[in-house]
C-alpha cells in the first residue's frame, strides 16, 4: 500500500471528544471517526506530530519526504465552501531534518528558533520533573533521558495531552503508564508506518499490543 496522508480538520465548534470526552474548542485539530464525530489528536495517536503552516514549500516537501507518519490539516472555507489546505503535521525528527537542509534559508533558522523558544515557554519544568520522576518510580529501568522526553511530550501546556488531564496533574498511575505507552507505540514499533500505510488505529494498536508489552515489562522488571 501507498503511504498516505491522514486527513486533520480545524473544528469549527466546541464539542467534547467522541472516544474521550474531553473537551474540544473551536480552532483545535481534530479527525473524524465513526458517524463523522470529532476525535481529538491524543485519541488518534496523532498528537505526537507537529504543526507545519503552509507557506514555505521546500520545507513543507522536504519534512513531508522524512515523515513517516505525516498528515494534511485542512479547514473549511465558509467563501469556498470547500475544506482548504493549512499546513502539514509531521514528525518532529523529519521537520528538523529538513530544517537543517534549508539553514541558507535565513527564514527556516528564525523559525526554528521561535519553536525552540515557544517550546520552553510552554513547559512547566517543575511538573515536567515530577512527571519524570514518576515514570522512574512505576519503570525504574526506564533511561532517564527518555522519562525526561515523555514527560516534556506528554506535559506540555495546551496540548490536551494525556498528561495535562486532572489524573496525570496528581500522578495518576494510570494517567502515566498511557504517556509511557504512547512513547512507546511511536518509537519502539512500526505502529507509524502502519497508520502511514492506511490501516485501522485500532488494528494498528493491536497489531503492535505485544511489542508495547514487552518494553514495559523490561522497563518494570526488578531482575
Amino acid at each position: 500500500m501507498a503511504l498516505e496522508y491522514i486527513k486533520v480538520y480545524v473544528s469549527f465548534s466546541d464539542s467534547p471528544c467522541a472516544e474521550c470526552g474531553e473537551p474540544l474548542h473551536s480552532g483545535d485539530f481534530i479527525v473524524l471517526g465513526e458517524d463523522r464525530k470529532p476525535v481529538c489528536l491524543t485519541c488518534a495517536d496523532l498528537d505526537h506530530l507537529v504543526y507545519l503552516r503552509a507557506g514555505n514549500t521546500a520545507l513543507t516537501r522536504r519534512a513531508a519526504k522524512y515523515s513517516t507518519l505525516r498528515a494534511v490539516v485542512e479547514k473549511w472555507s465558509k467563501a469556498r465552501k470547500r475544506n482548504e489546505p493549512q499546513g502539514r503535521l509531521v514528525e518532529a525528527g523529519a521537520l528538523e531534518k529538513a530544517e537543517q537542509e534549508c539553514m541558507a534559508d535565513g527564514d527556516a533558522r528564525a523559525k526554528q528558533r521561535e519553536r525552540a523558544a515557544k517550546r520552553r515557554e510552554e513547559l512547566d519544568g517543575e511538573f515536567v520533573q515530577r512527571f519524570a520522576e514518576h515514570i522512574r518510580l512505576q519503570y525504574p529501568h526506564c533511561p532517564t533521558e527518555t522519562a525526561t522526553e515523555i514527560a516534556e511530550h506528554a506535559c506540555l501546556k495546551h496540548s490536551g495531552r494525556v498528561g495535562r488531564s486532572a489524573a496525570a496533574k496528581s500522578f495518576d498511575k494510570n494517567a502515566v503508564t498511557l504517556a509511557v505507552r504512547a512513547h512507546i507505540r511511536h518509537t519502539e514499533t512500526e505502529y507509524d508506518q502502519l497508520l502511514a500505510l492506511n490501516y485501522d488505529r485500532h488494528e494498528a494498536r493491536d497489531m503492535v499490543g505485544d511489542a508495547i508489552d514487552e518494553v514495559l515489562s523490561k522497563w518494570k522488571s526488578n531482575e
